[in-house]
């Protein structure tokens, strides 16, 4: 048996529905839409949370506050963690953060915070800094950098 010889598997597919071709096809006229309204015309779209008329409900719930466009976003880098992840003297970027797996995207904007102790010296450059942070670092001899946001 030869590929153009296996028998067909009859009734597996359906006829697409062909209307607008007459009464006698049975989908003619008004091509299976019914009379009249909205799902009747031609392009007739309704969005999907469409609710037949009645005030939708994102309207009918009450709105409070705002979304500030202007706000700066950090990601949090505590002191504890850079102690237990670099060596004393080295230079802490937010690339030498990626590269330790302790952010995820170098391009985020850094704000080291005070929590935990410092033992090291370190040179941290980072977009913000909190003030024990600073305090901290500068009382083992480090140095902090702010870099431009």
């Amino acid at each position: 048996m030869r590929i153009h010889e296996v028998p067909g598997n009859p009734g597996c597919r359906e006829n697409r529905k062909r209307v607008g071709r007459g009464k006698g096809s049975g989908h003619g006229k008004t091509c299976g839409r019914g009379t009249k309204g909205a799902k009747s015309r031609a392009g007739a779209q309704r969005r999907t949370h469409f609710e037949g008329g009645q005030m939708p409900l994102i309207r009918r719930i009450p709105k409070r506050g705002f979304t500030n466009i202007f706000r700066r976003e950090y990601m949090p880098v505590n002191l504890k963690i850079i102690e237990a992840r670099f060596e004393s003297g080295s230079e802490v970027t937010p690339e030498a953060l990626r590269k330790a797996g302790i952010i995820h995207n170098s391009e985020q904007r850094v704000k080291i915070l005070g929590q935990g102790d410092v033992s090291k010296a370190f040179v941290i450059k980072a977009h913000a800094f909190s003030k024990s942070a600073i305090e901290k670092i500068q009382a083992r001899g480090g140095r902090c950098e702010v870099l431009p946001c």
